[in-house]
């Protein structure tokens, strides 16, 4: 019996020795920070697209923060945060993506591209500059205001899972 305990002992030891060297945090939002990154930055996000929705700059800064404020534990900094995020809205457009017969479009296109720059101040190996865009469609028989704010909603929502994923998903 004293040999099965010394034996589940000597296992236990092992188990939390190497847990505790380990160097990644993980989580179940798929999320792996080094236990080093204690912040987060995300600066605002200017709207230089031709196109413009006025409050598309604020609605994204705002959705990309509370991303990173309920999937981890990092606090907000309004500067200097160990991870910071900065870059602009480039693109915010719509297009018509198939036609009638009638020469009518049947469906429409809204697209929005955003360039995000990634600095990892603890990590500076996982440093980004990338421009993450999502679009969504819609019927030629919506008009643009009855719908944007739906659109806008899922595209930004597919764009800050991008960016969480690329920047600390390490996906």
């Amino acid at each position: 019996m004293s040999k099965l305990i010394r034996n589940l002992m000597v296992v236990s030891i092992a188990l939390l020795l190497t847990t505790s060297a380990c160097k990644i945090k993980y989580s179940f939002t798929g999320a792996s920070i080094s236990p080093m990154v204690k912040t987060y930055t995300v600066y605002d996000f200017p709207n230089r697209a031709t196109l413009i929705n006025p409050t598309l700059s604020d609605y994204f800064s705002d959705a990309l923060r509370e991303k990173f404020t309920r999937q981890t534990n990092l606090e907000f900094m309004n500067d200097g945060g160990d991870l910071e995020f900065e870059g602009a809205i480039t693109v915010y457009d719509i297009k018509p993506i198939s036609v009638t017969g009638d020469a009518v479009a049947a469906q429409n296109r809204l697209t929005i591209k955003i360039k995000v720059v990634f600095t990892n101040n603890i990590d500076p190996d996982n440093d980004f500059d990338n421009e993450f865009s999502a679009y969504a469609d819609f019927g030629s028989d919506q008009i643009i205001s009855d719908v944007e704010d739906r659109l806008v909603e899922e595209i930004i929502t597919q764009i800050v899972d991008d960016i969480f994923n690329k920047s600390v998903a390490n996906w």
